[in-house]
This record gives C-alpha cells, structure tokens and sequence, in this order.
C-alpha cells in the first residue's frame, strides 16, 4: 500500500463578506517536496472573476492526472521494449456532462498522444496500439475512475 498527499489551502480575502457567495475560489495545491499549485474551480463552473482562469482547476486536473499516469506507463513499456522515445505529447481532452444517473460527471476524457520514435527499432502502428492498451491497462488513475478514457493515437 503506498500513501499520497495534497495539501489544499484557501483563504477568504479581507474585503469579501463570504455568505454573500462573492468570494475568490482561488487557491493552492502543495505537494511533497515542496511544489506549489495555484488552482481555482473552473469559470465554466464558477463565472469570473470569482474563479481564476489562469489557475489549475480540478477538472484540468483530473484530465491531466489520467494523462500523464498513461504517458509514464507508456515510456516504461516502449523502454523495456528498447524503443528510443524521443518526444511525447498529448493535448487530452475531458468532456463533463449529464451521467446515466442525471449527475455531472466527466464522463469521458480521450487521450491524443503523439510520440516521436528514434533509432533503429520503431513500432508498427499495431505495436504502437498495443503499447498503449498496455499503458492504459497498467495506468493506476484510470483503473481508479468510472470515466471512459479513450486513446486516439496521433501520428
């Protein structure tokens, strides 16, 4: 069992009477190891300028964890297989909206890696497929969540 940390904190700002809802949403994501996050809930959930549209929201987030646990899966497996990546990057895409249960829910984030492949060994688009199925089978986030998350391979 491993354990993980965040450590989320927020203020209300002197001039803001809070129970009149007019307050900032914005915030801060600490890690371990010292890494600080502004965040702030979307302005698509909460309108400016009580959110802040250049901070991180949760929903980003959410997409980005999925991402990026694919991606670090990815790299693992494309390595043991000794294929030299040279690049990758993915422009993910989360989509919220009304579930089967009428709540809403990001019901559906699509992956849209493109990888950037060197040396004298690299994958067939099919390889390519399977490693990432493999990738998003091992990927701890999307085994944890009920979105479906779909990969389009981008060559």
């Amino acid at each position: 069992m491993s354990e993980y940390c965040a450590s989320v904190k927020w203020n209300r700002g002197e001039d803001e009477a809070f129970v009149d809802n007019k307050y900032s949403r914005g915030h801060v994501w600490e890690f371990d190891g010292g890494v600080r996050v502004p965040a702030s809930s979307s302005p698509h959930v909460v309108p400016l300028p009580y959110s802040v549209e250049t901070h991180v929201d949760p929903e980003e987030a959410f997409v980005a964890s999925l991402s990026s646990c694919h991606m670090l899966f990815f790299l693992s497996i494309a390595a043991k297989k000794k294929y030299v990546v040279e690049s990758y990057a993915d422009d993910a895409l989360g989509i919220m909206e009304k579930d089967d249960s009428g709540n809403i829910a990001m019901t559906k984030v699509t992956l849209r890696p493109k990888v950037a492949f060197s040396g004298a060994q690299i994958p067939s688009r099919d390889e390519l497929e399977k490693m990432h199925h493999q990738a998003h089978e091992l990927c701890f986030i999307a085994n944890s969540v009920k979105t479906k998350v779909v990969t389009e391979i981008i060559d």
